[in-house]
């Protein structure tokens, strides 16, 4: 079955240039780069080895533009499976639970290519301004009450009218886990840290670094983007940083219920006794003065962020009292959305 014309057009005009070759990127779409975004040395009192990867400097700000990207690419799998014959019919739809970040992300690219738009459920408490910057860019909207259980996919779809469409918030066979942010992973694991404090969230970006670092320290041959040092990546310590408070400012880590995380204590437990990181890899649940530290610290130094995206800052001053001074600390800033 053949395409049409604007199918054609959108077909070509999404470049992959390659899949995981640093000489031949495929991030950010306008202007591929590897490393997409800058690592810069940080002050913090009473450390001289710290160091932030800074992805607010992603087209709208966050390191959901990564994400966004694997999106389009997915888009670019169905249309060839559609001119091959093997799919019938309109492109389907995505749809997403989102408080703002991935969805203006997703939708961005979305309609930068002329894609079906995204439907979006949000929870009916949303900050008004978010909730029209969403709009604004062709999100379609629904709310609900996201507090009273955790949805499965099905109800996902059924909440956005999306039935015969994808979720995203869901979907493994996206790959969320080892896809959405591998070239961020590698541009991490290259830094070859020996603790590294990542924001933690949906845990997706936490999931991906830590599996690939256990794929390559586990291998002979590695990818061509890995560039780290591997015993010092078999004792880098990972360090998750979320929240239990619903009245946190990082509220972006907050949620009563997380879906389809994969990450559990067992998980990280195996990792650490086969090897795959350090002894102290783990999660933790930072403390909202020590949030509002990082949060002063980011400011002095001009960093761009949001509190969720700074987390990782606020866990490491949390921690800093156990962690040697002469140690290659590096922190990871998400970054801040920019609200169209």
């Amino acid at each position: 079955m053949s395409l049409s014309k604007k199918e054609e057009k959108i077909l070509k005009s999404i470049v992959v240039a390659s899949e995981n070759n640093p000489n031949q990127p495929e991030f950010p779409a306008d202007n591929p780069k590897f490393p997409a975004t800058p690592t810069y040395k940080i002050n913090v009192p009473g450390f001289s080895n710290v160091w932030l990867k800074d992805e607010s400097f992603n087209f709208t700000g966050t390191h959901k533009d990564r994400m966004a990207w694997e999106i389009i690419v997915t888009y670019r799998d169905f249309l060839i499976a559609k001119k091959r014959g093997q799919i019938k019919g309109k492109l389907p739809q995505m749809s997403i639970i989102s408080s703002g970040s991935a969805a203006i992300a997703i939708q961005t690219q979305l309609k930068n290519y002329t894609l079906p738009n995204l439907n979006v459920l949000v929870d009916k408490n949303i900050n008004f301004n978010i909730l029209k910057s969403m709009k604004r860019i062709g999100c379609k909207i629904y709310k609900a009450n996201l507090k009273k259980k955790c949805l499965d996919w099905k109800e996902i779809l059924n909440l956005t009218k999306n039935r015969k469409g994808f979720d995203i918030t869901s979907s493994k066979a996206l790959d969320p886990t080892t896809k959405f942010y591998d070239w961020l992973s590698y541009e991490i694991l290259n830094s070859s840290p020996d603790y590294c404090f990542i924001p933690f969230g949906t845990g997706q970006l936490y999931e991906n670094i830590l599996n690939k670092n256990k794929s390559e320290i586990s291998v002979e041959n590695h990818d061509l983007r890995f560039k780290g040092n591997i015993e010092k990546l078999r004792k880098c310590n990972f360090l998750g940083a979320t929240t239990n408070d619903p009245a946190s400012k990082a509220e972006k880590l907050y949620s009563p219920h997380l879906p389809f995380v994969q990450f559990d204590e067992p998980w990280i437990k195996l990792y650490r006794y086969a090897g795959f990181c350090g002894i102290c890899s783990n999660v933790h649940k930072i403390k909202e003065v020590f949030l509002n530290q990082a949060m002063k610290l980011a400011d002095s130094q001009s960093i761009n962020y949001e509190p969720s995206g700074i987390a990782g800052l606020a866990l490491f001053l949390q921690m800093k009292n156990k962690i040697p001074k002469n140690k290659k600390i590096l922190i990871v800033n998400t970054g801040k959305t920019k609200y169209p």
